[in-house]
């Protein structure tokens, strides 16, 4: 008789579930995590270039010609021309006096800059980049004035293109988005007038690009070192349930350095910082749950949220700070001497734990600040935010009426108005509904990396709606609506492929081997039902073939469409481009011919 201990003895052996077994090497086992974190990329190399860089030698060509025109300080440029000026003279933004001081300055006068210094509330990354272009070509011409702007709007060109491609795996796909960028209104007026927009706009996505890529790196990285560890212990699971680290983060590095420079072009770079920051967080959390980790939030958290705040967030500040080099430099910028002044006069400071340069640099943030909330005078060309994305309020950048020259009308003018090519923003509309289905219901990746552009550099600008804004603002978003575009026709005519790989669950190995002919048991070829069985499976498998090929054959059709459909809207693009050329490059008209270009009464 067996004893009851024994009995409870033999059943745990029973229960006990079998040891899990990994006999893969480590290269496949990182085959298989890649397959699951990464999709393939694109291939074509040396296409993978030249396609961008031609639509981007386009987009330079088209914003460089006739940039003298107009010949006179048009719209805001009459503050970011002169402060730029000033500070390739002074170090730092000087007041200007008297009358007609724009009327001397285009002709080479520049008598009328002092040493006062004047109250300005943008920092001043970006009239350095305006000022580089007046070295190069002098301060007294349209060159001058406009030329990094200009240089500026054709990389952002370049790296949309770029970075389309990586998310999309087709260099075409990148192209039409580059060309849909090329030819937009908004964009191509905000690149060939001296204003801040543009190089704000460069800076997020160029830091977006930098993002996209270090997804990429440190999903590779996980996968190697999840593979290794996997392979070493052969059970399946991790050693770390926290999952690999992914060493010194790079890229990340070039992002927070981009942003940082964003901000010393307009402070709006922040929310970026923070939308970009928090997309970077979901996709740590996303890649170590996929590859098996045990407590994959808390090292999504720590292995990689905290290196990744740390790789952006000092690293922008610091360059923002850095930005302020010639402010630190000279002494005579506006507050530069606050702090210092105020502990001579009260023998304190607000802030005194601050060193002096840094305290004065707070205080001028802080009125500078008050300034930006504050500002709500009104102006014939204020847009509220919800008008932006169907142009409903352009702004108009320059006005000569009447002009001499042969318009074929008794009345001939000139205008500049920085309307969005309506192709591309109202057909964007539509495709921005797409894309939120797309990431929302669908859980398409791809889909929120557009929606974080909208998010970073659109959105917030609704908690400032109380205040005086203009739809120019959404140059900087003008590379996302074309994204948008691009990437809805992509999806809906099945020109992406798909964003997941394997849907087994992470961390499971893989699915047994069938067994061989030889482990069938011996009546089972001797069943009378197996020949009828197998008759059924054949059929059943021709069928499936059947199914596959009608599949594909639709899957062709649908392709062929959306591709149809994407060349539809470029030449769509192009030719509204053409159209709406001289009302955005200032051309000698008839007034009735501008006036045949204002669809819409508010365009007016």
């Amino acid at each position: 008789m067996t004893a009851p201990g024994d009995e409870t003895h033999s059943t745990s052996l029973d229960l006990t579930e079998p040891e899990r077994v990994d006999a893969r090497s480590a290269a496949e086992i990182e085959e298989d995590l890649r397959s699951r974190l990464l999709r393939p990329g694109p291939t074509d190399r040396l296409w993978g270039w030249l396609g961008p860089l031609v639509v981007t030698a386009i987009a330079a060509v088209l914003r460089l010609v006739d940039l003298n025109h107009p010949t006179r300080l048009i719209f805001d440029e009459t503050y970011y021309v002169k402060q730029a000026y000033s500070l390739l003279v002074l170090g730092y933004e000087g007041e200007w006096e008297g009358e007609g001081v724009n009327d001397r300055f285009k002709v080479g006068d520049f008598s009328d800059l002092s040493s006062d210094p004047d109250y300005v509330v943008h920092p001043q990354v970006g009239k350095w980049l305006i000022a580089l272009g007046l070295r190069l070509f002098g301060a007294d011409n349209g060159a001058g004035w406009r030329f990094s702007a200009a240089v500026a709007g054709a990389a952002t060109v370049l790296v949309l293109a770029r970075l389309t491609r990586r998310l999309t795996g087709s260099t075409l796909l990148g192209c039409a988005a580059g060309l849909l960028l090329a030819v937009d209104g908004l964009h191509f007026t905000g690149s060939r007038i001296g204003l801040l927009d543009v190089f704000l706009g460069f800076f997020v996505i160029a830091a977006l690009a930098a993002v996209l890529i270090d997804r990429e790196q440190t999903r590779r990285r996980l996968a190697r070192a999840a593979a290794a560890d996997l392979a070493e212990r052969g059970d399946g699971r991790l050693t770390d349930p926290w999952g690999p680290r992914t060493g010194m983060r790079w890229w990340l590095v070039l992002a927070g350095v981009l942003l940082g420079l964003g901000g010393g072009v307009k402070w709006s770079a922040i929310y970026a910082l923070a939308v970009f920051g928090i997309l970077v967080v979901v996709w740590d959390l996303c890649a170590r749950r996929a590859i098996g980790a045990r407590l994959w939030f808390g090292g999504g958290v720590f292995r990689g949220g905290v290196p990744a705040f740390l790789s952006l967030v000092p690293v922008a500040a610091l360059t923002y700070v850095a930005g302020w080099f010639s402010w630190f430099a000279t002494p005579g910028g506006y507050l530069r001497q606050w702090a210092a002044d105020q502990l001579a006069q009260n023998g304190t400071v607000p802030r005194s734990w601050l060193p002096n340069a840094l305290n004065s640099l707070w205080e001028y943030h802080l009125r500078a600040w008050d300034f930006h909330n504050g500002l709500d005078s009104e102006h014939n060309y204020e847009a509220h935010p919800a008008g932006w994305i169907l142009q409903v309020r352009p702004t108009s950048f320059y006005w000569e009426s009447p002009v001499e020259g042969d318009c074929g009308s008794d009345r001939c003018i000139q205008a500049i108005t920085s309307l969005g090519n309506p192709v591309v923003w109202w057909l964007g509309a539509l495709a921005l509904l797409v894309v939120l289905w797309m990431a929302v219901v669908r859980r398409d990746w791809r889909g929120w990396v557009a929606l974080a552009g909208y998010a970073a550099v659109y959105l917030p600008w609704f908690a400032y709606a109380h205040r005086t804004i203009f739809t120019f603002y959404a140059i900087a978003l003008a590379p996302y609506v074309a994204l948008t575009l691009v990437l809805a026709i992509a999806w809906l005519g099945g020109l992406l492929p798909p964003p997941h790989g394997r849907a087994r669950r992470p961390g499971d190995l893989p699915a047994p081997e069938p067994a061989g002919d030889d482990a069938l048991p011996a009546d089972a070829a001797e069943d009378p039902d197996a020949d009828a069985a197998d008759a059924d499976a054949d059929e059943a498998g021709r069928s499936d073939d059947a199914d596959e090929v009608g599949d594909a054959d639709e899957a062709a059709r649908t392709r062929r469409v959306g591709w149809t459909a994407l060349a539809v809207v470029c030449l769509l693009a192009v030719a509204a481009f053409v159209y709406f050329w001289p009302v955005w490059t200032g051309e000698t008209i008839s007034y009735e011919n501008w006036r045949s270009h204002m669809w819409l009464p508010s365009w007016i």
